[in-house]
């Protein structure tokens, strides 16, 4: 029995195993069958899309030159705007010419030479007559640095910006030694301001532009040796030594920095070279060298003064401009003749140059091996400029009986010595300075203090100690072991990378771009051919608010950004102190080009995936925007400089994809993308917007680099 049991358990097994083992065989058959059928699938939907986009890639190759020549139409709004702003400039300088209003040119050399030898040869100073020229000196110096930052460099020469750059300088130390001057002169009449208190004297007057604290020891008491100007809260703690002394305290501080070197004073937007086309650069060489010969050829003419010629030229140019300055340009109109003799004036947008990721240190960048030596390319001053001097006492005014009398010396306004020149080895006290921040900046971050070293014309930390920053109050005190120039300097790259950033359009003509950063948030209005500060946001409250509700120019905004200490402008060597994402110069620039091209109707913004899509491609959410509200519906798309995509992907996907939406195609350049799916109302405001608008919003998103600073 247990014996045919066995068999039959052996046998049953054997069944199992057989059966087991065809369904393992018909599984794997089927498992196989399910692959290759998935394969051929896959290879055909594979074929299907490849087709599709070989269909779509030829198109775009059939209608490319079609599209490059509207586009080239477009961008022939850039070159109207650079025409209008040689005009304008020349209408400007011709209407000062015929104003003849007392004021110099101060791109003439012998009217601004005349200028300051007069003034250099005026005795008065009167502190308010002082100011009050200084004021005008400073407008003159505002002009020069604004043509060395707006003027292309096809329309002033290496000769021209030296004598500019220099002039400058010259009006920089007159200015300064008028202050001087004053100063000289206010400690002679020290009675006039003379502390009831304390006997001693202590003066503040100040405008818009510079404020002087002044205060001098006639008591020469130990227990006045400190003092808070009550006006402007800066304040100082003197050693004993000092505060016996026949010694005065000045703190001048100039709302401007005339103290850095000029080449941070003047620094425009880099202008490097696109290095990616060499056709575009072979351009760029025919068209500088065609202006030079007619300029020759103008120069050989006779019978006519430089100057007469020089004036003849702008009035012509004044004239033109005069007459067309409130005339809209069609430039579907413009016939051949004129659009060639545009292009030898100028470089075609394309052309127009951008700083490009520099790999490696140049040649002339000087490394910085000293600690204690401030990187101007790191740090710049926020605030202006505070300069702290301990001073000889001049001879006071006696009066003996009605007759005023003081002793006139040449030597002018003497430092006076601390520490003492002939006990250098010994130690002596520190002087402690206290610092109230200007309202008219914001320091997100502790400052940085430093001191000007007039030998090595650099920015120093050393030889400042005790630093003590009081949020709430403003301000700051430290100790210092002589009397220094002292600016206090913010991070430069403090507001990048920027978190977001939005351009929608608000009006005809009319854009606002929003920069949002770690700190703040920067609102730029732009209206035709100027911007406004719209609003500074820092922690939900409005800063800045002496900066709002003022059109300015590009440049001008930019400067006044940064002085105020909200820089969201990259530098020449912003990419070694922030992380920048890379891409192509040739792609960035493009991408800014015809995105204000079409900005009057489309709104742009910020979007992840642009970290994702390579160096070569620049992604940006976009929507047509023709109301004055809040953008809703965006849509991704790509960009390269040669090519255009609408993507699948919205910005809540979860990964990254180049798939073009469904029943989208490519295009040559961005404008024609957005008319596949743009109102004929969009692509009307679109072609009739002004290029002054394009111009200015051009500018803007060149100088803030969003693309690869956010």
């Amino acid at each position: 029995k247990s014996s045919g049991k066995e068999k039959v358990n052996k046998a049953e097994k054997l069944r199992l195993q057989k059966e087991e083992e065809e369904r393992r065989l018909k599984e794997e058959e089927e498992a196989r069958l399910q692959a290759d059928q998935e394969a051929a699938e896959r290879l055909e939907k594979e074929r299907i899309e490849r087709e599709h986009m070989e269909k779509l890639e030829a198109k775009d190759q059939e209608r490319r030159e079609f599209e490059l020549a509207e586009l080239h139409s477009l961008e022939e709004k850039f070159v109207s705007a650079q025409l209008w702003k040689t005009e304008y400039r020349a209408y400007a300088k011709w209407e000062h010419y015929i104003a003849c209003d007392g004021s110099p040119d101060p791109t003439i050399l012998r009217e601004i030479n005349t200028f300051m030898s007069l003034w250099r040869e005026d005795q008065n100073k009167d502190i308010q007559l002082v100011l009050e020229k200084g004021e005008q000196v400073l407008n003159l110096i505002e002009k020069l640095q604004f043509l060395l930052l707006d003027t292309p460099p096809s329309e002033i020469t290496e000769k021209e910006t030296v004598q500019f750059q220099e002039t400058i300088l010259e009006l920089q130390n007159l200015l300064h030694q008028k202050y001087n001057e004053a100063t000289e002169h206010l400690l002679k009449v020290t009675s006039m301001y003379e502390d009831s208190d304390t006997g001693n004297m202590q003066a503040v007057i100040k405008d818009k532009n510079v404020t002087f604290c002044i205060w001098a020891n006639l008591k020469k008491k130990v227990r006045f040796k400190n003092h808070v100007f009550c006006d402007t809260h800066h304040g100082f703690d003197l050693p004993k030594s000092l505060a016996v002394s026949s010694v005065a305290v000045r703190i001048l501080h100039t709302h401007y920095d005339h103290v850095s070197p000029l080449w941070l004073q003047c620094e425009s937007v880099p202008k490097l070279e696109v290095l990616d086309s060499k056709e575009l650069t072979q351009h760029s060489n025919d068209n500088v060298e065609e202006p030079e010969e007619e300029g020759e050829k103008d120069r050989e003419e006779p019978n006519m003064p430089a100057e007469e010629e020089t004036y003849s030229d702008e009035r012509r140019s004044a004239i033109s401009f005069k007459q067309n300055r409130n005339s809209r340009v069609d430039i579907n109109e413009k016939t051949e003749e004129e659009t060639e003799k545009k292009s030898e004036i100028l470089d075609i947008p394309s052309q127009v140059q951008i700083p490009v990721i520099q790999e490696t240190t140049s040649e002339t960048e000087e490394e910085i091996t000293d600690e204690n030596i401030v990187d101007l390319r790191q740090f710049v001053p926020v605030g202006g400029v505070y300069h702290i001097d301990a001073l000889q006492l001049p001879p006071q005014v006696k009066q003996v009986k009605n007759w005023s009398m003081v002793e006139l010396r040449d030597v002018g306004l003497e430092a006076y010595p601390y520490p003492p020149e002939e006990s250098e080895d010994a130690t002596h006290p520190a002087v402690q300075i206290t610092l109230r921040l200007p309202d008219n900046a914001i320091y997100c971050k502790e400052p940085v203090i430093a001191r000007w070293d007039p030998s090595g014309q650099q920015w120093r930390t050393d030889g400042i100690s005790n630093v003590t920053y009081e949020t709430q109050e403003k301000s700051i005190t430290f100790e210092m072991g002589a009397f220094y120039t002292i600016a206090l300097l913010q991070d430069v790259h403090l507001n990048m990378p920027y978190q977001a950033w939005e351009l929608r359009p608000t009006g005809i003509d009319e854009a606002l771009l929003t920069v949002t950063t770690v700190f703040a948030e920067v609102r730029i209005q732009i209206k035709g051919n100027q911007c406004m500060l719209s609003a500074v946001t820092v922690e939900e409250n409005d800063v800045l608010s002496h900066l709002t509700g003022e059109w300015l120019s590009p440049v001008t905004l930019r400067r006044v950004l940064k002085k105020a200490g909200v820089n969201i402008f990259p530098g020449e060597y912003s990419y070694k102190y922030v992380c920048v994402n890379k891409k192509a110069p040739l792609t960035e620039v493009r991408a800014y080009q015809q995105m204000a091209l079409v900005a009057s109707a489309f709104a742009f913004g910020w979007s992840k995936w642009n970290l994702e899509s390579g160096q070569d491609q620049v992604v940006f959410k976009v929507s047509e925007h023709l109301e004055a509200d809040f953008v809703k519906d965006w849509s991704l798309y790509m960009f390269n400089g040669q090519r255009a995509q609408k993507l699948k992907i919205t910005e809540t996907s979860e990964a990254f994809s180049k798939e073009l939406e469904e029943d989208s195609e490519f295009h040559s350049t961005l404008y024609h993308m957005l008319k596949d799916f743009a109102s004929k109302e969009a692509i009307d405001k679109v072609n009739t917007a002004s290029f002054l608008f394009i111009d200015v919003v051009y500018q803007l998103l060149l100088a803030t680099r969003v693309l690869t600073h956010s």
